[in-house]
């Protein structure tokens, strides 16, 4: 998805990335910052949100818009 926000290490520091942005979002000091922001960012542009962890290997992701996989309850 080409509007997915990404959460990724930047150097001793935390930054949020939109996918293929030549420049950060933001930038914090710890990961739950960045990760609070990013989450905000993500459901107001019904997007997905890649959390990555200090080596930049993607930990987890969650979907905030529209989920192709519908599931039966």
């Amino acid at each position: 998805m080409n509007n997915s926000i990404h959460v990724t290490p930047n150097g001793n520091n935390w930054q949020v990335k939109r996918a293929n942005a030549k420049r950060d979002s933001a930038s914090c000091s710890t990961q739950a910052e960045c990760i609070d922001l990013a989450k905000s960012m993500a459901k107001k542009s019904n997007s997905e949100l890649y959390i990555h962890n200090k080596k930049g290997q993607i930990r987890c992701k969650n979907s905030y818009g529209n989920d192709p996989i519908k599931i039966k309850g």
